[in-house]
């Protein structure tokens, strides 16, 4: 951990020790779900994580457990306490290089294979027809299934087009329930559904209150495909969890920062992927859904938008 996410790993656990969350339990029922965009549906099962209905039909959770930078058992302990706590989305890819550790995690949590969410992503490395197709079946050697929920070009590098063919293919052959994008702008996805025959469900991309892509968001939309926010604290950067705004808006509701910034994407429609080893943080992520943000506070994050990256290392 660099300097600055060890500063913001402190500065999150210094709100989160002023606020009543620490002293609380985690209640995960919902107080009436709010209507947001996209077709949100209310989950039934006990940890009230509602769902959204992909434009192919399948449900995906509205909000998951990330592993990017986690690894070895540390991963592996992480994905069991996310599961344990209730999280049923769980994301992972071949670059992350823990797809072994989360499929261990999968298998010792217990949980019926079937009531989780998997999702996965092609590297550049693997671009290409042939390349995609083998790159897949190593993904899923890894994870020890035989089957994913959702896999994603991971970036926009390479040859899409083969990537894409092939991806579509291990769909209609029901290796995969659904495919998609990460990190394509609105060129790139035009680019690409000039040429599908599936149309992608989500579009995994950077997103935050300090670039909320608004422009690629409204895109998104228009053509039916699910906004998913990796980073959606951008990882501390730019003094995220101690931001002026999102401190007074967390301490009016009477909770984190951290939990401010899940409810925004939420009520934006936008599926999340947060990401801890803590297991104060993975409780606290999931205690998102019995508050709502007024449009007031709405309007306020709105104007933290600095409409760029915080993560130019990755353009």
């Amino acid at each position: 951990m660099d300097s600055q996410n060890q500063k913001s790993e402190i500065n999150r656990r210094k709100f989160l020790r002023n606020t009543s969350l620490a002293t609380v339990g985690i209640y995960l029922g919902i107080l009436g779900t709010p209507k947001v965009f996209g077709n949100v549906l209310i989950d039934t099962n006990a940890k009230g994580i509602p769902d959204v209905k992909l434009n192919n039909g399948l449900k995906m959770p509205m909000l998951g457990f990330g592993t990017y930078g986690l690894s070895g058992d540390i991963c592996q302990k992480s994905v069991v306490e996310a599961i344990s706590a209730g999280y049923r989305l769980i994301d992972t890819a071949k670059v992350y290089g823990n797809e072994i550790e989360v499929g261990k995690a999968i298998k010792q949590s217990g949980i019926d294979r079937k009531q989780l969410f998997v999702t996965s992503k092609l590297w550049v490395d693997d671009a290409g027809y042939e390349n995609a197709k083998k790159g897949f079946e190593e993904t899923l050697q890894k994870l020890g299934f035989d089957y994913l929920d959702l896999y994603l070009i991971h970036r926009p590098r390479g040859d899409v087009k083969g990537s894409w063919k092939a991806m579509e293919e291990l769909y209609k052959a029901g290796k995969i329930k659904a495919i998609g994008i990460s990190n394509f702008d609105t060129a790139q996805l035009t680019d690409l559904l000039s040429y599908a025959q599936v149309k992608p469900v989500v579009n995994q991309i950077e997103t935050h209150a300090y670039f909320q892509q608004t422009n690629d968001y409204a895109v998104l939309k228009q053509h039916n495909i699910q906004t998913e926010a990796w980073a959606p604290f951008a990882e501390g950067r730019n003094d995220l969890f101690t931001n002026e705004v999102l401190t007074q808006i967390a301490k009016k509701h009477g909770k984190t920062t951290a939990q401010v910034s899940l409810r925004w994407h939420y009520q934006r429609g936008i599926v999340a992927i947060p990401r801890s080893s803590q297991k104060v943080h993975i409780l606290e992520n999931l205690n998102i859904f019995d508050f709502k943000l007024d449009d007031a506070d709405m309007k306020a994050i709105a104007k933290l938008d600095l409409n760029k990256t915080q993560f130019p290392e990755w353009s």
